[in-house]
C-alpha cells in the first residue's frame, strides 16, 4: 500500500486528501488531517473519489487513446499520439493561415491545475496572437473578479477559512454552502456550537439546508440582491451603524453611493425584494452592530446579468462598516470549482493577462510580451464563454479546443452551444471520460489525465496553494493537459514560425512551468516569488501573497487599510438594482432557479457513475411549492412539460416547502447524459439549460444561470415505463450507453445507477423511467428486455397487446441458498406498482412470497408485506429517514440529544458530516417523537 497526498477535485475549498494505491490501482482515500482546509475531513462526493477510480468502472468510462473521425457522419477511430498531435496542429494552422487567428477559440475549465491553465494562456495569446481563450470560470466566478477589482482593486479575496470562528456575524448571500460547499459548512456549525451568539443570515429565495441553519432567513425575489444591500445601508446610514474613520481614511466615492441608496428606504427594498421590512432592518442591524461580520457568497450573486453590482453592492457593505482587514469580517467569494482561483492567476479568462494583469492595459501587454519572448500580445479583447459559442454559431470561430469541460451540458441556452459544435470547422475535445455530451461533436478526441494521475498545483478560496500529487499513471496512453498543449504547440511553432523566433514551450515538468509563472508575479499584488514546489513539500499549502523572502503567506489582506488601487484607497461601486434579465409575464409565470444537489457534481461525468451518490435524490424532478401543485392540479411524480424562451424538456414534478410559491428548482447537474426525450422540434432534449439563458452581465460577461421565466403544464403522456436491473459492474458502463442512445426515442426518459458500491466488484443498478404519447415499437421493449436481462427463459412475464401493458420479472436462482430477490423488472403501461416493486428490488428484499402479484397490472400487496419507499439521507453509511426516525428515542427533550442518541444506534453524520443539516430536520419535526410502529 503507498500513500499520496494531493488535493480534491471538487469544490474551491480544496481539500487535502490521502490517496491509497496499490500498484496501478487507486483502492481508497481519505481526508488529510494536516492540511488546513479540511483538517482530515471530506465531503460525500470527496470520500468516494476512489470508487469512481477503481476498475472496471473507470476503463469503461475512460477516454484510452486518442481518437479521430475522418467525417461527422462517422463513429471516430483509434489513431496513434503522433497522428492526432499533427492533425491538430497542420489543421488549426490551417484555420489560422486562412481566416486569422481570432477564428480559433478556446474553452477550457476551473479543473486543470495553475500549470495546465497558464500553458494553454501562453499558446492563445503568445503564440497563436488570440485573445480567444475562456474557462467555464467565466459562469463561476467573473462577476466576483470584476467587483473585487472595482471595489479594492485587485481579485483577492481579502479573508480566509479561520475568519469563520472568528465571526460574530456571518452573512451567506446566494449560497447553499450545506451542499456546495460542505466542509466549510461543517466549520460554521462548530463555530457556532461553540459560540451560540454567532449571528448566521442567509438571503436566498429558496430556503435551503444552509437557510435552515439561518439565525435569520431573507426569501429575497430572485435577482434583487443589490435592492436588498441598498436598503441595509440605507439603515445603516440612517441609524449611524457606519465607521465614517475609515470610510474617510480608506475609500473614496461614498457621497455619490449615499446619494443613490437614499432611495432605497427599507420599506421600498423590502417591497422590492418580497422582504418583511423588519427582516431587512434586523439583517443591517445585525450586520453593522457586530464587532466582526464575515460575508460568504457564490452563484446566487455571481450567475446574473448584474452579477458585478451585486458583488460589489454587498462590498460596499463593509467598506461603509470597515468590516474588512481583520479577524473574522471581510467580504468573502467562495470559489465554485477547484482551481478557478489558479486559472484567475495565470490570467486564463478572455479579459486577463498573467498575475492578475488586465488586458486591457498597454504596459501590461507589454510586460507579458517581454515575460514570455514575443513580439506582442494582441490588444483586441477576447470571446468569453457565451460570446464564444454564438460566435462559432455565426460561422465566425471555426475551430473550437475544448479541454476539461462540458459545454454541451453546461452552458445556458444549449441551442446555440449544439449549433456552434455542429458548425465549427474542427472541435478538439481533450477530456479524461468518454461519456460527457461534448464528445459526441469531436473531430478529435484526445484523452486527458485526471485526479491522481497528475502533478501541480492549485489555488482554494482562501489564495492557499496546494500541491497536487500523482498517485498512479495516466490509464491507457491518456496524458496530461499540460504536456498535450505542449506537444501542439510546439508542432504549431514549426508551422506558424513569425511569433515563435525560439521556442516558448521548453518545459520538461510542471514545476518548470510553475517556476516561469512565479517569476510573472513578481511585485504583483499576488506575489509567489518565495513559494516553490521545495517549499511546498516542507511547509505544506500556503497563501498568497508570499514574495521573496517572507516565510509564511498572508491570511487576510487590507490589514493596513491600504487597497491596490492608484491611490490606495478602496472604492464604493455606485451601482443601481435592475431586474433579472427575463421578468415573469403572463406567458412565462413561473422563475426558475438552478443549484446544486449535495452529492453531484457539475455535469456528472465523475459522480454520476456511482449509484450510491443518487441515493439522497435519485432521478431529476423540477420542485414547485405545494400551492403551485395544487393550483396546477399535481402529484408528486407527475411529468410536466417545462417551457422557456429558448426550449422545453419534460421532467417530473415534486413539491417542496423550500420553494416559494411562483417559483421552481432544477438542479443544474442534469443534462441528456441522464435525462431526455423528444422535444416539440423533433430534436433530443438538451436537460436543463436548454431553458436558461446567455443574458450575461455586461461587465463580468456572467450569464444570467439562475434565473429563466418559465411556464409549466401537465404532460399528458398515458403511456408510462419503468425499468431496472442489477448488471455485472464490467457490463454496466456498456448496457448505459446503449440506454442513452434509445432514451431520445420517448416523449421522456431518464437513466440513473443506483447501488450501494464499496468495491470495483460491486454490482451496479440502472433504473429507467420513460413516457410516451402511445406505446413503443415492440423491438424498441425488447431491446430493453434484453439490456437489462429479462430476455431469458428465466424471466416472468405478462403481457397485453391491445392495453399497451408488459410486465417482465426476473428473480435470483432459488438454488444458491440465499432468499429469492427481485434481480430485474420492466413495468409498461401501468406503472403504479412500481411504488412497491421499485424498493423491492432496490433493497433487495425477499421476493418468493409475492408470486403472481408481480405480474398483475395494478395489484398490490397487503399493507403489512408492501416494501416501503425509503429516502436515503446518509450517504456514507446509507441510513435512510424511515430509519432515523425509528431510532429516534422519544423522550428525548432537545434535537442535540436525539441526534446523539440516533447518532449512537446508526453513525449518520458522522463521518463527512453532509447530511446532518437534513438529519436535525427530521429530528426537529414532530413525527420524529413518536417512532412509526
Amino acid at each position: 500500500m503507498r500513500e499520496t497526498k494531493s488535493t480534491c477535485p471538487y469544490c474551491g475549498v480544496g481539500c487535502g486528501v490521502i490517496i491509497e494505491s496499490e500498484g496501478e490501482q487507486i483502492v481508497g482515500v481519505r481526508g488529510d488531517p494536516q492540511h488546513p482546509a479540511n483538517f482530515g475531513r471530506l465531503c460525500t462526493k470527496g470520500s468516494t473519489l476512489h470508487l469512481t477510480a477503481m476498475a472496471p468502472l473507470m476503463r469503461q468510462n475512460r477516454l484510452l487513446e486518442p481518437m479521430m473521425r475522418v467525417s461527422r457522419q462517422q463513429p471516430p477511430r483509434p489513431v496513434s499520439w503522433d497522428v492526432a498531435l499533427d492533425e491538430a496542429a497542420q489543421r488549426l494552422a490551417g484555420v489560422i493561415r486562412q481566416h486569422g487567428p481570432d477564428a480559433v477559440g478556446f474553452y477550457i475549465s476551473g479543473q486543470l491545475l495553475t500549470e495546465d491553465y497558464y500553458v494553454f494562456n501562453k499558446l492563445a495569446k503568445g503564440l497563436l496572437g488570440t485573445n480567444n481563450i475562456d474557462t467555464n470560470s467565466r459562469l463561476c466566478m467573473s462577476s466576483a473578479v470584476a467587483a473585487y477589482k472595482q471595489t479594492l482593486g485587485a481579485d483577492a479575496p481579502p479573508a480566509c477559512y479561520d475568519d469563520v470562528h472568528r465571526a460574530q456575524t456571518i452573512f451567506i448571500a446566494g449560497s447553499n454552502t450545506a451542499y456546495a460547499h460542505p466542509i466549510l459548512f461543517r466549520r460554521i456549525e462548530e463555530a457556532k456550537r461553540a459560540n451560540p451568539a454567532l449571528r448566521i443570515i442567509v438571503a436566498d429565495p429558496r430556503r435551503t439546508p444552509t437557510a435552515e441553519a439561518a439565525d435569520l432567513h431573507l426569501p429575497v425575489q430572485p435577482g434583487t440582491d443589490v435592492a436588498l444591500f441598498h436598503g441595509m445601508l440605507h439603515v445603516l446610514i440612517e441609524e449611524g451603524l457606519l465607521d465614517t474613520r475609515f470610510i474617510a481614511q480608506h475609500t473614496t466615492g461614498f457621497e455619490t453611493l449615499r446619494a443613490t441608496v437614499r432611495r432605497y428606504t427599507p420599506r421600498t427594498a423590502a417591497a422590492l425584494c418580497g422582504l418583511e421590512e423588519r427582516s431587512l432592518v434586523q439583517a443591517a442591524r445585525w450586520f453593522g452592530q457586530s464587532t466582526a461580520t464575515l460575508s460568504l457568497y457564490c452563484q446566487g450573486l455571481n450567475q446574473s446579468a448584474s452579477g458585478t453590482a451585486k458583488n460589489a453592492a454587498l462590498i460596499n457593505l463593509h467598506l461603509a462598516t470597515g468590516q474588512i482587514g481583520r479577524p473574522g469580517a471581510g467580504p468573502f467569494s467562495l470559489t465554485g470549482q477547484p482551481n478557478a482561483m489558479g486559472g484567475r492567476e495565470v490570467g486564463g479568462l478572455a479579459n486577463l493577462l498573467s498575475a492578475h494583469r488586465d488586458l486591457s492595459d498597454p504596459h501590461h501587454r507589454a510586460e507579458v510580451a517581454r515575460l514570455w519572448g514575443v513580439p506582442d500580445v494582441p490588444a483586441t479583447p477576447g470571446t468569453t464563454a457565451v460570446e464564444m459559442f454564438e460566435a462559432a454559431a455565426r460561422g465566425q470561430i471555426k475551430a473550437l479546443w475544448i479541454v476539461c469541460t462540458n459545454p454541451a451540458q453546461s452552458m445556458p441556452d444549449q441551442r446555440t452551444v449544439r449549433q456552434a459544435l455542429e458548425r465549427a470547422e474542427l472541435v478538439i475535445v481533450q477530456e479524461a471520460y468518454a461519456t460527457t455530451a461534448t464528445c459526441a461533436y469531436a473531430d478529435l478526441l484526445l484523452p486527458a489525465a485526471t485526479w491522481a494521475e497528475k502533478d501541480g498545483t492549485v489555488t482554494n478560496s482562501e489564495r492557499r496553494v496546494t500541491r497536487v500529487r500523482a498517485a498512479v499513471p495516466p490509464p491507457g496512453s491518456a496524458r496530461c493537459d499540460w504536456r498535450i498543449a505542449v506537444d501542439i504547440a510546439r508542432r504549431l511553432e514549426r508551422r506558424l514560425p513569425a511569433r515563435a523566433p525560439h521556442t516558448l514551450f521548453p518545459y520538461d515538468s510542471p514545476e518548470a512551468i510553475w517556476n516561469e509563472h512565479r517569476e510573472t508575479t513578481r511585485g504583483r499584488d499576488l506575489d509567489i516569488t518565495a513559494l516553490s514546489y521545495a517549499l511546498l513539500e516542507e511547509l505544506g499549502p500556503q497563501q498568497w501573497p508570499m514574495p521573496q523572502g517572507a516565510t509564511t503567506g498572508r491570511a487576510r489582506l487590507y490589514e493596513d487599510g491600504r487597497f491596490p488601487t492608484p491611490d490606495g484607497r478602496a472604492r464604493f461601486a455606485n451601482v443601481e438594482y435592475v431586474p433579472v434579465a427575463e421578468a415573469r409575464d403572463v406567458r412565462y409565470p413561473i422563475s426558475l432557479t438552478t443549484g446544486r444537489l449535495r452529492d453531484q457534481w457539475h455535469g456528472m461525468s465523475r459522480t454520476g457513475q456511482l449509484g450510491r451518490l443518487f441515493g439522497h435524490v435519485s432521478e431529476p424532478c423540477i420542485e414547485l411549492s405545494p400551492a403551485d401543485m395544487a393550483r396546477q392540479g399535481l402529484r408528486d411524480g407527475d411529468l410536466v412539460h417545462i417551457t422557456s424562451r429558448r426550449g422545453s424538456i419534460v421532467l417530473p414534478a415534486q413539491g417542496s416547502g423550500e420553494v416559494a410559491p411562483a417559483q421552481a428548482f432544477i438542479a443544474m447537474h442534469w443534462g441528456d447524459e441522464f435525462v431526455s426525450g423528444q422535444t416539440g422540434s423533433g430534436q433530443p432534449a438538451a436537460g436543463v439549460n436548454a431553458l436558461t439563458t446567455s443574458a450575461h452581465c455586461p461587465v463580468s460577461k456572467q450569464p444570467e444561470l439562475k434565473h429563466a421565466a418559465i411556464k409549466i403544464l401537465k404532460a399528458e403522456l398515458p403511456w408510462s415505463l419503468l425499468a431496472a436491473g442489477w448488471l455485472p459492474a464490467h457490463c454496466a458502463q456498456a448496457v448505459r450507453a446503449e440506454l442513452r442512445t434509445l432514451m431520445s426515442r420517448f416523449a421522456y426518459a431518464a437513466c440513473v445507477p443506483v447501488g450501494r458500491e464499496t468495491g470495483p466488484r460491486d454490482p451496479v443498478g440502472l433504473l429507467l423511467r420513460a413516457a410516451s404519447y402511445e406505446p413503443p415499437p415492440a423491438p424498441l421493449l425488447e431491446t430493453l428486455e434484453r439490456l437489462l436481462g429479462l430476455d431469458g427463459p428465466n424471466a416472468l412475464r405478462y403481457l397485453d397487446r391491445r392495453r399497451g401493458q408488459r410486465r417482465v420479472m426476473r428473480l435470483t436462482d432459488a438454488e444458491s441458498g440465499e432468499p429469492v430477490a427481485l434481480q430485474a423488472f420492466l413495468l409498461a403501461g401501468d406503472i403504479s406498482a412500481g411504488r412497491w416493486v421499485k424498493p423491492l428490488w432496490q433493497e433487495r428484499r425477499p421476493a418468493q412470497d409475492y408470486g403472481r402479484l408481480l405480474l398483475v397490472p395494478g395489484a398490490h400487496p397487503p399493507a403489512s408485506q408492501a416494501a416501503t419507499p425509503r429516502r436515503q439521507v446518509c450517504a456514507c453509511f446509507d441510513v435512510a429517514d424511515t430509519q432515523i426516525l425509528e431510532a429516534c428515542p422519544p423522550d428525548a427533550a432537545t434535537v442535540e440529544a436525539r441526534l446523539h442518541a440516533v447518532q449512537a444506534r446508526l453513525r449518520c453524520g458522522t463521518q463527512c458530516g453532509s447530511c446532518l443539516p437534513e438529519v436535525r430536520k427530521l429530528l426537529q419535526a414532530p413525527t420524529a417523537l413518536a417512532a412509526p410502529a
